[in-house]
Formats: structure tokens, C-alpha cells, sequence
């Protein structure tokens, strides 16, 4: 059935939206840019344009081959454009009114047989779904930046795709060179809900004075060999994006592990976004090294033989990918696969804890608690399952709730 696929539609052509038309047209497939007016369209255009650049450079395309890509790509500012479209990818900005309006335009152009797919990150895609007349054919196709570079791919399935269109997903997620990850609509999916909480308690620790922002990118690039460390990440993803996943992940489980940092909301009021405001953890600063915190807990967490930095980022995630796992959301497989593939870890998380071991994460997890450190009150349970004789150390934990 992929074979039938011809005319793909892709609805907003900023840095992402750019992306995945590459994706697809690389593959083969003819492709049909949609942007809201002629401005828009040149941006696009031009993101494409210095991506091809890009990859002609690094000898990964010949120009013969820029040029077939090139001329399997139409650009345009008529939505009605969709209307033979067998495939449709919205990837305009993360607001649900904007992409409602996209949906009902596509469910209404769109032949009854086109599937349509949102690249939201955070958003519910059983809310836009109600949105059409076919929500059996509505999926989410969440790609990581860069597009053409990362390899994941999740496919976020609701109460109402049918198992027929999650099949036919996956398999052009395959035929354009990704992997995908199947997963329910559930805030977050695999790699927002695990990654953004991590940097997100990077920031907790760096708001404290814990410790510096070079300690604490050092120290985990060192435990789990990440290419770069979690306020660097944070910079780069961009604070306005890790905020609102955060929101969206406490408006969904009201629990205190979802509570952005007060130094995150402040930031992004304040315009520092990162990179993309060039002002952030790092950008916009003069990059000296920042003076050695001289805080009480600072000083206690130094002095602490049970605590080590790179393992307080790290053990808050692994007891999420448990939780996950445990609760049947992804297998063992998916979160790992999501992880190292879209977010660029070397080792996913339960490889993290295969290394590590089930009683040095709880040992982390409870020094956390003793020093108000992490609002995990219990280890997840698939976690303490994994200790020796299934024994809680230290009488059971101490973390505070």
C-alpha cells in the first residue's frame, strides 16, 4: 500500500516543516509545500535551500541528486493544492487554534481516504482528530529536529486510528529512512516526557546553586557520554519549547515532578529563549566560567560520598523511563530507541541502568529526597522489583513528596 503513495502535502514550512518535505522528497515521494502567504513560502524555501546546501557539501547528496529532490518539491500558499494529496503533514506553530484551523481545511479539501498527520509535540492528538469527519485516519508523526538528520520518527496513535493506519505510518516512516515508535497520545510521548523533566531539573539544581552550569553540563556528559549537557540542550531546544512541554505535561498528571522551574517560566517572560533569542544559559553571556557555588547544600552535596552530580540528572530519568515502561505506555525497546534516536543519547536509559544498577539509582533517588532534591516520593515499582532480593536499602525511602 506505501508503494500507492504518491503526493504528499506538507502544511507550515518553518525549520521543521522544511525538514520533513526534504524528507519526503528525498525519498521519492512528490511533494507539495503549503505556507500562509508568499513571505512564508521564500522562508521555506530558503530553509530547504541551505539544507541541501548543506548536505551537497558534505558530499552526503551529488547535485544531480539535489536536483531530482528539488524537482519533486512544489510550493504553495492554496491549501486547496491538497485535494489529490494521498498523505498530509501539518507542522505550523504548537497552538491548538492555529491547528484547528489547519484540520478543518485538510479534512475538508482532503479526499476521504487521505491520511493526515500532525507533528505536534505536545499537543492531543485525539483533540485534533475530533476535530475531522475521519479520526481513524489522524495520527500523530512527530519528527526531531533536524529532520533530515535525526532518525526517530513517533507515531502516536488515538483511541479512534484505525490499526490499518498506524500499519501504513509506520511503513512510510520506514520508506523515508526513519524509525519509527508507536505510542498512545499521551502528554509528552516517550522522548519529550523523559528528556524535557531532565533538563528541567537541571535547571532546579543550577536555580539552587548546586552547582555551576559548567559542573552540571560536565558532569553528565561525563556519566552517560551525552554530546552535550542539559542547559547547553536547553539553550539549543530553546526555553519557550522546554516550558511548554512542561505545561503540558502538568496539566495532564498535577504532579509536582511536572512543575516547571520558576527559573525557566522567568527566563522565557524575560525573552531569554537561547540561541534562537541569543540570550539563554550560556548565549548572550560573556562565557566566563561562573564562581564554585559556596551554599550550604551546595557544599553537602560536594562532601556527599553517595551523591554524585552526573547521577542526580540521570536518576530522576531513569525512574521515569521505568515508570513508563511499568505502566505498559512503551516497551524497554521504545524508550531506548527513542532516545538514542531522537535526542541523540548514546545509551538509552535502561542501558543506563544496566550499567549502573537498580540499588545505586534508588541510592541516588533517596540521598535526592534527603536533600529536598527530587519530588519523587518512591522509587517506581519495575525499579524496586530490580533490587537484589527486592529489598528496599536504607528502610525503604527516604525522598519527600
Amino acid at each position: 500500500m506505501v508503494q500507492e503513495f504518491d503526493k504528499v502535502g506538507v502544511v507550515g514550512l518553518g525549520t521543521m516543516g522544511a525538514g520533513i518535505a526534504e524528507v519526503f522528497a528525498r525519498a521519492g515521494f512528490n511533494v507539495i509545500g503549503v505556507e500562509i502567504d508568499q513571505a512564508a513560502v521564500d522562508r521555506g524555501r530558503a530553509h530547504m535551500d541551505r539544507s541541501l546546501s548543506r548536505a551537497v557539501g558534505k558530499g552526503k547528496l551529488t547535485e544531480d541528486e539535489r536536483a531530482g529532490i528539488e524537482s519533486r518539491m512544489t510550493f504553495t500558499t492554496s491549501r486547496e493544492e491538497l485535494a489529490d494529496a494521498d498523505f498530509v503533514v501539518e507542522a505550523v506553530p504548537e497552538h491548538m487554534d492555529i491547528k484547528k484551523d489547519v484540520f478543518g481545511d485538510l479534512d475538508r479539501i482532503c479526499p476521504p481516504g487521505t491520511i493526515l498527520a500532525t507533528n505536534t509535540s505536545s499537543l492531543s492528538v485525539t483533540e485534533i482528530a475530533a476535530l475531522t469527519s475521519r479520526p481513524d485516519k489522524v495520527v500523530g508523526l512527530h519528527f526531531f529536529n533536524p529532520a533530515p538528520v535525526m532518525k526517530l520518527v513517533e507515531v502516536i496513535t488515538t483511541v479512534s486510528t484505525s490499526a490499518q493506519t498506524v500499519d501504513l505510518v509506520s511503513e512510510v516512516a520506514k520508506r523515508v529512512g526513519k524509525t519509527p515508535v508507536a505510542v498512545g497520545d499521551r502528554a509528552g510521548f516517550v522522548a519529550n516526557a523523559l528528556l524535557v523533566p531532565y533538563i528541567n531539573d537541571a535547571i532546579r539544581l543550577y536555580e539552587r546553586r548546586i552547582a555551576t552550569r559548567e559542573e552540571i553540563d560536565s558532569a553528565v556528559q561525563k556519566a552517560a557520554g551525552l554530546p552535550m549537557g542539559p542547559l547547553t540542550l536547553a539553550d539549543m531546544v530553546g526555553l519557550d519549547v522546554c516550558l511548554a512541554v512542561m505545561d503540558v505535561l502538568w496539566e495532564e498528571y498535577r504532579d509536582q515532578r511536572y512543575s516547571a522551574s520558576p527559573l525557566l517560566r522567568r527566563m522565557v517572560a524575560a525573552g531569554r529563549l537561547g540561541r534562537k533569542s541569543g540570550q539563554g544559559f550560556y548565549a548572550g553571556t560573556d562565557e566566563a566560567p561562573e564562581p564554585i557555588p559556596t551554599g550550604r547544600y551546595a557544599q553537602m552535596i560536594r562532601e556527599e560520598e553517595t551523591l554524585d552530580l552526573g547521577e542526580i540528572l540521570l536518576a530522576p530519568q531513569i525512574d521515569d523511563a521505568m515508570r513508563m515502561i511499568g505502566d505498559g505506555y512503551a516497551t524497554a525497546e521504545d524508550v531506548d530507541t527513542a532516545m538514542r534516536f531522537g535526542c541523540g543519547y548514546p545509551k538509552g536509559p535502561t542501558e543506563l541502568l544496566a550499567e549502573r544498577g537498580a540499588e545505586s539509582v534508588v541510592t541516588t533517588l533517596v540521598a535526592m529526597g534527603e536533600y529536598d532534591l527530587t519530588s519523587i516520593a518512591v522509587p517506581a515499582p519495575l525499579l524496586m522489583d530490580q533490587l537484589p532480593d527486592a529489598e528496599e536499602p536504607h528502610g525503604g525511602c527516604a525522598c519527600q513528596s
